[in-house]
């Protein structure tokens, strides 16, 4: 069972933003919502300048938090001009983005989602499809795989199937086994 949905990514005005959570419901009577992040371990949410909100309605606005903090798997935050309940009300359901800019670096060999969704997937045989969703569960990660011939598998990112990542080319080769084991 996936524990977090992809960050999607899109591009407006020349900037990359990136989905990172939706706000949910409000939080006492002051003005506070609750954001579920998608990565509950993520902390960037807390340390951008800056937002997006996505309203349901297909409004957008850029905002800066009053403020944010963590409740157990969830952010406490507090928006501009939302001073009561019904006014938090009014944002259920906005989807909360940050640029893609604002990500803290990687260390070497990681990646993040947003980077390698639409990456090539290639065997020794040539390209096999496209990383359409990446997946957590209990004991492995893996790359849900939409193939060439349309039919969707998953590849488990261990170093026995996974030869090579390269985020800058958007491809990840895989081995002979991790092929198969695709397949199969």
């Amino acid at each position: 069972m996936p524990s977090r949905r992809p960050p999607e990514a899109e591009q407006s005005e020349g900037e990359i933003w990136i989905s990172l959570g939706v706000l949910t419901r409000p939080h006492g009577v002051r003005g506070e919502l609750r954001l579920q992040p998608y990565n509950k371990d993520s902390d960037l949410l807390l340390e951008v300048p800056e937002v997006k909100l996505r309203l349901p309605n297909g409004d957008e606005r850029i905002v800066a938090f009053d403020r944010a903090r963590r409740a157990q798997d969830v952010l406490l935050v507090k928006l501009p001009e939302i001073d009561d309940r019904d006014a938090a009300e009014s944002m259920r359901g906005a989807e909360v983005l940050v640029r893609r800019a604002d990500f803290p670096p990687l260390e070497e060999d990681e990646f993040y989602v947003c980077d390698i969704i639409g990456a090539s997937v290639v065997a020794p045989s040539g390209e096999i499809g496209r990383v359409e969703n990446f997946v957590t569960y209990p004991t492995v990660e893996a790359f849900v795989v939409r193939g060439n011939d349309g039919t969707r598998f998953e590849i488990p990112l261990l170093d026995q199937f996974v030869e090579r990542i390269d985020v800058s080319a958007k491809s990840i080769t895989v081995t002979a086994e991790g092929a198969e084991r695709s397949f199969g």
